[in-house]
C-alpha cells in the first residue's frame, strides 16, 4: 500500500523587514512521504521569505520538471525558480536558462551545496543565490510543528525570528552566490 501525503494548514504572519514585505499567509501544504521534516520546513520558510506576486508551490518532489516553488507571470514566463535542498548542477543550469531568477534554500551544509554547484558550467551561476537555513532553527520548529500551525515570522538583518503562543526561536540565514 502506498503512503499518502500529510496535509498541513499553516498560517504565517509575515514581517520581512529586509525586503519590505508584510503579509498574512494561509497555506495548505502537503508533506510528501519521502520528504523529511527539515526539507518541508525549509520549503515553508523559502515560500514565506521569497513571498511575491504569482508565487506558488510546484510539483518539485513528484515532478523533476518543476521546482519546489516558482513564480510565473500571466504569459507563463518563469520569473522565479526556487529549489530546496541540494539540486543537481544540471537542474540548476536548466532553471537558470528558463527563469529570470534562481534561488536555492538549503537545510544541508551550505558550503558543500555551493561547492557542488560551482564550476560545473551552470548558466549565469554568479546570479544564483543559495540560502542556508540553520539546523538549530529547523530542529526547534520541528518540535512545534502541528497539522494546524499558526506562527509569526519576522526577518530583519538576515535573522529569522519565528514565534508562537508563548515561545520564540531565531536563526541567522547565510547567503552565498555560486562561483
Amino acid at each position: 500500500m502506498a503512503l499518502t501525503a500529510t496535509m498541513y494548514r499553516v498560517r504565517l504572519d509575515l514581517s520581512d523587514v529586509d525586503r519590505g514585505v508584510y503579509d498574512a499567509l494561509e497555506l495548505r501544504m502537503a508533506q510528501h512521504p519521502s520528504e523529511t521534516v527539515a526539507f518541508f520546513l525549509t520549503r515553508l520558510l523559502a515560500f514565506a521569505l521569497e513571498q511575491r506576486e504569482h508565487l506558488a508551490f510546484g510539483k518539485g518532489i513528484s515532478d523533476a520538471e518543476e521546482p519546489a516553488i516558482w513564480a510565473r507571470d500571466y504569459t507563463d514566463k518563469v520569473l522565479l525558480w526556487l529549489d530546496v535542498g541540494a539540486p543537481s548542477p544540471e537542474r540548476i543550469h536548466k532553471a537558470s536558462k528558463l527563469a529570470d531568477e534562481v534561488v536555492i534554500y538549503t537545510h544541508r551544509d551550505l558550503d558543500r551545496v555551493v561547492a557542488d554547484l560551482s564550476g560545473k558550467g551552470v548558466h549565469q551561476a554568479e546570479n544564483i543565490r543559495v540560502v542556508g537555513v540553520p539546523t538549530a532553527l529547523l530542529d526547534a520548529l520541528e518540535a512545534r510543528l502541528d497539522r494546524n500551525t499558526t506562527w509569526g515570522l519576522l526577518r530583519t538583518e538576515g535573522v529569522v525570528y519565528v514565534s508562537g503562543e508563548g515561545w520564540s526561536v531565531e536563526g541567522a540565514l547565510v547567503e552565498r552566490r555560486l562561483r
